[in-house]
């Protein structure tokens, strides 16, 4: 595990390698927005936040991408992105109690690699 320090806004953060992660307080409850995570970004990197925007974006397009076309996505020390799929089933009206059938749909997946469970523990 990597050490413990004192980054911006009172919030504490370590190292793992090449993984960085930011622990809030609980109480400050929620988690990272996407304008935080472009704000992280921006400064981790030294550039603008639009260059950071662009790049949080391609990223996230990138992943949809693939999962579109079936593909996995694996970020070695993050985890894993795939697609599965849900078969149909049956379901109940929660108001009449009817049963209903539910469509067999994909649904996206993710996870979490090694690196980055070991830091959430």
């Amino acid at each position: 595990m990597g050490e413990f320090g004192k980054s911006f806004l009172g919030k504490s953060a370590r190292t793992d390698g090449d993984l960085l992660i930011i622990s809030e307080s609980i109480e400050k409850g929620g988690g990272m927005t996407k304008a935080e995570l472009v704000d992280k970004i921006a400064k981790d990197a030294c550039i603008t936040k639009k260059a950071a925007e662009q790049a949080l974006c391609s990223v996230t397009a990138g992943v949809r991408d693939s999962l579109k076309k079936g593909k996995k996505v694996t970020l070695v020390g993050f985890g894993t992105f795939s697609v599965a799929k849900r078969a149909a089933r049956n379901g109940r009206n929660p108001q009449t109690g009817a049963v209903i059938k539910i469509k067999a749909a994909k649904i996206p997946r993710f996870r979490a690699g090694k690196a980055l469970k070991d830091a959430v523990k």
